[in-house]
Formats: C-alpha cells, structure tokens, sequence
C-alpha cells in the first residue's frame, strides 16, 4: 500500500498515514525502514498494512521540485566563488550582491572555499532537501 505521511510526533515516536485508499494508518518509529530520512508530514510511503496499523514503512524516492544541481554549485563556489557566483545559482541574491560589494577584500573567496568543502562533503539528499526542496 502506499500513502501519505500525515502527522507525526517525536515525543513519542508515533504517527499517521493516509492511504491512498482513503484510510488512515497508525504507525511507531520501530516499523520506520529508511533511517536516512526521519517522518516528515507530506511524505511519500510505501508500507505494509497489519490491521489498522502500518508496518514496514519506506520512503518513496520523489522527484526533485527543483532544478539545482550539487556539481554545478561545487564547480562555481570553487572557480567564481569570491564574486558569490554559487550564491545567485542557489538563489541566494542578498548574499550574492554581498560577496559582490566585498570580493576586493578577498574575504568572500576564503568563505566560498569553506562552502565548497561543505558542498564536496554534503550528500545529495542532504543538497536536495536544503536547495530543491524535497
């Protein structure tokens, strides 16, 4: 069966899923299969049903929202970082337009090679979540 994650309560390691049959699922962390990824209201689930409860619960790989990619952040942050180039692909204009105003300091570049280390050391589901919104 596959759902929804509708609630879920860290206190006590414990939540709901909708089914896309219309049902309502209870479900504990101990049946939580993908220990990559923690219960987020909003995700996408594939489980097993055991009366009204979920069980055997995985995340369903889903398609990135948006369209940034991780090598295209490395390879700007390295080569154009001190003029915050990465900054204004990840959507980042403010500090972009500051990196710009200070690139003469040479400040900005020590700090976009910082960034790139993060971004060489970071995993894509760790980029996706925080640039693509998934």
């Amino acid at each position: 069966m596959q759902g929804t994650v509708l609630t879920f309560q860290p206190e006590t390691n414990t939540g709901l899923i909708s089914g896309h049959n219309g049902e309502r699922y209870t479900f504990s962390l101990i049946e939580w299969q993908s220990r990559d990824k923690a219960p987020r209201e909003g995700m996408m689930v594939d489980f097993e049903i055991d009366d009204k409860s979920a069980k055997q619960i995985i995340v369903m790989k889903t398609a990135r929202t948006g369209n940034k990619s991780r090598v295209t952040a490395l390879v700007l942050a390295f080569f154009l970082g001190g003029l915050g180039a990465h900054k204004f692909y990840l959507g980042q204009t403010v500090w972009g337009v500051i990196y710009l105003l200070f690139f003469w300091t040479c400040v900005p570049a020590i700090v976009a090679f910082v960034e790139f280390l993060i971004l060489a050391f970071s995993t894509d589901a760790a980029f996706d979540a925080k640039y693509n919104n998934t």
